[in-house]
């Protein structure tokens, strides 16, 4: 029998642990070659084993995601390899430090925008001309309730702004495929899950009273499929429904 993902290539960035990991399993049982891109290689190797079990291949990029000029020769990498790229699911990132605004280091700033925005902005250059030579090209970054949430958090400013800068990059480049091209481009917000991310940032919250990265995963592998038809919007994954984005107050 035919798997739904057959024969098409995906990214996935973060793909070493989490969400990435998940996601990347998912897209590799569904029948996807899975480029994995992450920086701790023998946390590659695993994922790998766990692909090969499950009967699929998986390419290995271990990778910083600001050596940008790494990314830049990625796309042209799998365009010699592949002629194309079906899917990329942009879900690596860094949390920052949880602390006032004033108290952020310019460091701490910088490396929260190059590795939550900068280095998906310079991924849709890299892969932008294999997504449109796809038959059906789909983007999807996760964001986070952080970047939209009716109250903001206090001391999340660095996660916080840079995600709502992810979203505002997914429905722009949403905006700029949708009636040329066969690409669709979604945004992802999974709510708190059992991760490493989220114990960082809570250190004293029960994890076993969370939700898992598997248990997401499905649903991003829903929005990667070829009958996936919206674009430019989030799909909320505690409230499980597709919301259009809310204009400014």
């Amino acid at each position: 029998m035919r798997q739904p993902l057959e024969g098409r290539i995906a990214l996935v960035t973060g793909a070493s642990r989490g969400i990435g990991r998940a996601v990347a399993l998912e897209l590799a049982r569904s029948g996807a070659h899975v480029i994995a891109l992450a920086r701790t290689q023998g946390a590659l190797e695993d994922l790998d084993d766990a692909i090969r079990s499950a009967g699929s291949e998986a390419t290995l990029v271990p990778c910083d995601l600001k050596d940008f000029e790494a990314l830049d020769r990625l796309g042209a990498a799998i365009f010699e390899r592949w002629g194309k790229l079906d899917v990329f699911v942009g879900n690596a990132g860094v949390l920052g430090p949880v602390r006032p605004l004033a108290h952020v280091e310019p460091r701490q700033w910088e490396e929260a925008f190059a590795v939550n925005v900068t280095a998906n902005w310079r991924l849709i250059r890299s892969l932008d001309p294999l997504l449109r030579t796809a038959e059906a090209g789909r983007v999807v970054f996760i964001s986070s309730d952080a970047a939209h949430a009716a109250q903001f958090k206090p001391y999340w400013g660095p996660y916080a702004v840079t995600k709502a800068a992810l979203d505002a990059l997914a429905r722009t480049y949403a905006a700029e495929t949708m009636n040329i091209s066969r690409v669709r481009v979604m945004a992802v917000n999974p709510g708190p899950l059992r991760t490493k991310m989220r114990a960082a940032a809570m250190p004293g919250e029960d994890p076993m009273s969370l939700r898992t990265p598997e248990e997401v995963a499905p649903k991003i592998l829903a929005l990667c499929a070829s009958e996936w038809t919206q674009t430019g919007k989030l799909y909320d994954f505690p409230a499980d429904r597709v919301l259009s984005f809310m204009p400014p107050a």
